[in-house]
This record gives C-alpha cells, sequence and structure tokens, in this order.
C-alpha cells in the first residue's frame, strides 16, 4: 500500500491510496464470508454457492460494497498514521479504480488539525483583580447561619405578616382554566422570600389563618410556558397554617453550637478567613484565564467549522447531563426557556470556538516548550481523581483510571502544566 498526500485546501488533505490487488481481493473474500449465506442459488445450499456462482448470478460488483469498507477500514489508518495527519472528522470516500485482481485505488479528503501561529506567549501583560472581603459578606454569612439554626414555630395569633412562614393550598386558573402545575397543597411559603410570581407573597399578608383568597398576578412575558407568558392568572388560596422563625442570638453561645469556637468574634475571624480562601481562588483563576485569553489572542489559527460544531455537540451533551440530574430534559429546557436546538447551538456557538482555540493554542505551547507529564505526575493526578469520587482503595481506582483514561489525564496535567508556565511568565499590571 502508498499513499500520496495532497493539500486542497486550508486544513483540509486528500490522500490517493493505493491497495495491491492481493490485498483487496483478500476484503473480496471476507466481504464474501460476511453475505454468503444470504444468497439462494440453485442447485446449492443456502450460503454453499461458491463465489464465482453468486458473482455470474448478481455480478461482479455484488461484494465490492463490504470489500471496499474492509479495505477502507484496514488501510486508511495506517495512510493517515505514516503520513503524520491527524483527521478532525470521518474521511468523505471515493473509488479510483476496483476490479478484481487490480489494485484497489481510492480517495480521502479529510479536515485535519489546523496549524497554530504562535504569537508572544512569554510576558504577556495582565491585569490582576484582588477582591477583599467586606464587613457586609461576614455578616451575611452569619445571617445565613442564623438563618439555617432558626426555629420555626406556629404562630397562635393574628395574621400573616413580612418574614412569616404561610401554609397554604393554592390552585391556578388562567382564562378560568386550571393550569398544569399551578396546584399545591401544604405548601410552606416564606414571605417576601420572592419564590412565588408578581405580588403573590404581599397580597397574602394580612390573612388570617382559615381565610380563603383570591390572589390575582400576572406571569412574567418570559416566563418559559407559551400558553402562560405574559398572562393574566387568578389563585385561590386557602391559608392553613402561619409560622413564625425565631432566630438564635449572634452570640459567644451561638457560636459554640454551631462551631469549634468558643467566642463570636473566633467564628467572625474563621468565616472572614473561609471567604478570603474563596476570594483568592476566585482571583487565581480569573488571572488564570486573563492570561490564556492573552494568548490566545496572540495566536493566529483557522478552525475547521468541524470542530466548531463537534465542540457544540459536546457542550448540548453536557447541558443534558446537567439537567438530567435536575429531572428535566432538554425538550423541558426549550420550553422553559422559550429556546429551540438551533437557537442554543447558536447562542454557544461562541463559547465553543473560542474553547477549541485554547486547546489548540495550548497544545502549541507544549509542543514549544516540551512540556510533556511524567508517570509519577499521572499516577499523582489518577490519585487525586479517585480522591475526588470518594473511593477507598485508591490505588486500585487510580489504576482503573490510567488503564481507561490515560490520554484525558495526560492532557490534565500537560495543560496545567502549561498554564503555570504561561502564569509564572506574564507579568502584572495595574
Amino acid at each position: 500500500m502508498n499513499a500520496k498526500v495532497e493539500k486542497i485546501q486550508q486544513n483540509v488533505v486528500k490522500l490517493e491510496i493505493t491497495v495491491e490487488a492481493e490485498k483487496f481481493n483478500e476484503s473480496l473474500k471476507k466481504a464474501y464470508a460476511k453475505n454468503a449465506k444470504k444468497f439462494n442459488i440453485p442447485g446449492f445450499r443456502k450460503g454453499k454457492a461458491p463465489i464465482n456462482i453468486i458473482k455470474k448470478y448478481y455480478g461482479e460488483g455484488v461484494f465490492f460494497e463490504d470489500a471496499i469498507n474492509f479495505c477502507c477500514d484496514d488501510t486508511y489508518p495506517i495512510a493517515i498514521k505514516e503520513n503524520n495527519i491527524r483527521p478532525v472528522d470521518y474521511p468523505s470516500i471515493d473509488i479510483v479504480q476496483i476490479e478484481e485482481g487490480k489494485e484497489f485505488i481510492y480517495t480521502a479528503e479529510v479536515a485535519v488539525y489546523p496549524e497554530v501561529e504562535l504569537g508572544e506567549y512569554k510576558g504577556v501583560d495582565v491585569k490582576k483583580v484582588e477582591y477583599a472581603v467586606t464587613d457586609e459578606e461576614v455578616e451575611a454569612q452569619l445571617k445565613q447561619m442564623q438563618e439555617k439554626n432558626a426555629r420555626v414555630e406556629t404562630k397562635i395569633e393574628g395574621t400573616v405578616e413580612k418574614g412569616n412562614i404561610a401554609v397554604i393550598d393554592f390552585k391556578g386558573y388562567a382564562d378560568g382554566i386550571a393550569f398544569e402545575g399551578g396546584e399545591g397543597k401544604d405548601f410552606s411559603l416564606e414571605i417576601g422570600s420572592g419564590t412565588f410570581i408578581d405580588t403573590f407573597e404581599d397580597q397574602l399578608v394580612g390573612a388570617a389563618v382559615g381565610e380563603n383568597k383570591n390572589i390575582n398576578v400576572t406571569f412574567p412575558e418570559q416566563y418559559g410556558r407559551e400558553e402562560l407568558n405574559g398572562k393574566p392568572a387568578v389563585f385561590e388560596v386557602a391559608v392553613k397554617e402561619i409560622k413564625v422563625k425565631e432566630l438564635p442570638a449572634l452570640d459567644d453561645e451561638f457560636a459554640k453550637e454551631v462551631s469549634e469556637f468558643d467566642t463570636l468574634d473566633e467564628l467572625k475571624a474563621d468565616v472572614r478567613k473561609k471567604l478570603q480562601e474563596t476570594n483568592d481562588s476566585r482571583a487565581k483563576r480569573e488571572y488564570e484565564e486573563a492570561v490564556i485569553d492573552a494568548v490566545c489572542e496572540n495566536a493566529k489559527v483557522e478552525i475547521p467549522q468541524v470542530m466548531i460544531s463537534k465542540e457544540i455537540d459536546n457542550m448540548v451533551k453536557d447541558l443534558e447531563m446537567r439537567l438530567k440530574y435536575q429531572g428535566l430534559d432538554l425538550k423541558t429546557y426549550y420550553e422553559y426557556t422559550n429556546s429551540s436546538e438551533e437557537q442554543v447551538k447558536e447562542f454557544m456557538k461562541e463559547s465553543a470556538e473560542k474553547r477549541v482555540k485554547t486547546e489548540l493554542v495550548l497544545e502549541a505551547v507544549a509542543k514549544a516548550e516540551s512540556v510533556e507529564a511524567t508517570e509519577e505526575e499521572l499516577q499523582a493526578k489518577a490519585t487525586e481523581l479517585a480522591k475526588q469520587y470518594g473511593e477507598k482503595d485508591l490505588e486500585k481506582t487510580a489504576k482503573l483510571l490510567l488503564d481507561a483514561q490515560k490520554d484525558y489525564i495526560k492532557l490534565d496535567v500537560v495543560n496545567e502544566k502549561v498554564v503555570k508556565l504561561l502564569v509564572d511568565n506574564s507579568k502584572t499590571v495595574a
């Protein structure tokens, strides 16, 4: 077998692959073995007719389709490997010559990984943003801890007030017809939380236990359900119980109850410390992203459309998986966001292109700087992943991960090292 390679346009090559007659004849024999039982020839038991008899009845090319598939499957991978071609899609196959006893010649046209022209990637100027923790953020965190440890008790007298929890039954009507999803029983609604649409919660203020009220609201224009978008509705509401939350006092006793600290000041200091750690991680992540963006901006590459399309498909699959964990599916998502698959894919296009370019540029920097992953680094990364999965036998799980996903783990390690190299060589500007 031999192959001639021709670059026919940017990031697209055509291989003309010539396969020896003997090799093609082997593919014909495999095609015969696969299909022989399908033919019923007079004078022969089914599946026992010789290949020449079958060809006489059905024509010389009766086995060509499968023979072509067998032959291309055997020779195309060898041809691209020998010529250092990295395809990004399946090839388009055209037959140049096919005849039993002669060389089989075909062409394979395929999009390939683009070449990246790196610009400046060391010493890029990047602004670093730092996030200081405010007193308000600390107080908000303590407030959440208060809420989490609040006592909820039944309100014996009085009516619904802001901050109360109203236990209600409700049923919604639009155009006088009850709509799907508009009914609830024994629903606990915190007044002022903004859980329900429009002024629903405000209209419950002043209601007493046992009272029935009609609540008039209007759905938002972009509510996500075509039959309800922008429509007025009426909810029949029965108030069954009113509850009040009693927040614990913020003092040393509270600190002892909710933490390992003895004083409120110690708890506040710990809250501030953890918030600052989160802010520092955010600042680090954003700085790394800014460095990568600057390096990508300086690089030039023409990305084949098929690579962008594939990345969009991957993004849609990721979205589908996230929705699945929430008990939803893509169809429901499209309905609630008043969108379509085509619109979502169009929205993802810019992000997909950025992702692909980033991947290509990081790979190019790794090549330029000879960045590689050692076996020790791969083992460490696999062990880290095993810990994230919560596995007890880290050694066994790490080995399984390396056996199954070594290429992906290697890519992670190399990319991390490349990003560190770029960050270490960047220039922080005010």
